[in-house]
């Protein structure tokens, strides 16, 4: 993901609040219930990966919906701030449920690397990305079309905000400025311009940032918002990309990148 190997130069910034949806930890993990109209199939796991990733003892590997923790070291890389606590969360979550969780596939039952979509459960019914949300031990994403636990996911994630919990201890959203490389990211900034053309919904930041809405996603945002943003400071949040890096960029263009897949990822700083 690469966000945090620029993150610990950055200077901070104010911290982004959305009134009216701050919970207790207690109550933002028992608002993730799994949908009536889902079954959860149980499945043993055989070991927890990192924050966000376990494996099952039949070989799959599951990515929890909704989650991005703190990435694991690997190829003689550091861990990633609280990337060892979120795994030792999430095991003692697992270990609390006997070995065994729930089950629940997302709409999008696979992610590009093969692995398994899905929320998952413990044996007192609670949601474990939303506790492990509470807890400040990842941060929230929305990916289309497994979005049915936004909501509650994020109340769970403002409840750790709130508290200055985990990674929010130190507010992790930046500046367009110390954008540095790609990964994942929380991101502030004033909106400069907006686009439509073939390619989608396109919001200029003031820098070198701009925000894309695809054109088969535009239809799930607020066209009157998305409107009236110009002036405007948002915070977004995803993995964002070095266009530079994909054959070069015209001299007006900015060169990095954030695709925007939900509007739970853009938010309007008032």
């Amino acid at each position: 993901m690469g966000f945090y190997l620029w993150l610990k130069k950055a200077s901070l910034v104010g911290a982004f609040f959305v009134p009216g949806i701050w919970l207790s930890a207690v109550q933002a993990q028992a608002f993730c219930s799994a949908p009536a109209s889902l079954v959860q199939v149980q499945v043993q796991v055989a070991r927890v990966v990192d924050g966000d990733t376990v494996r099952l003892s039949d070989g799959r590997s599951v990515r929890m919906i909704g989650l991005n923790a703190p990435e694991i070291g690997q190829k003689g890389r550091p861990d990633e701030p609280f990337a060892v606590a979120a795994r030792q969360r999430l095991q003692a979550l697992v270990q609390a449920s006997g070995g065994r969780v729930g089950l629940v596939p997302g709409r999008e039952a696979k992610d590009r690397y093969g692995r398994t979509l899905a929320h998952l459960y413990g044996a007192d019914g609670r949601n474990l990305e939303a506790q492990l949300l509470a807890d400040g031990l990842g941060f929230q994403v929305a990916v289309a079309p497994n979005v049915d636990l936004v909501t509650c996911q994020q109340a769970a994630e403002a409840s750790a905000r709130n508290a200055q919990k985990g990674l929010w201890r130190q507010s992790p959203v930046r500046t367009v400025a110390h954008v540095k490389r790609s990964g994942f990211a929380v991101i502030s900034g004033q909106v400069r311009g907006i686009e439509r053309n073939r390619g989608g919904i396109w919001i200029e930041l003031q820098g070198s940032l701009v925000l894309r809405i695809a054109p088969d996603l535009a239809g799930h945002f607020d066209s009157r918002l998305l409107k009236n943003l110009q002036g405007e400071t948002v915070e977004a949040r995803g993995w964002v990309q070095d266009r530079a890096r994909r054959g070069g960029i015209k001299t007006h263009q900015a060169r990095w990148l954030l695709p925007l897949t939900d509007p739970g990822m853009l938010k309007v700083h008032r």
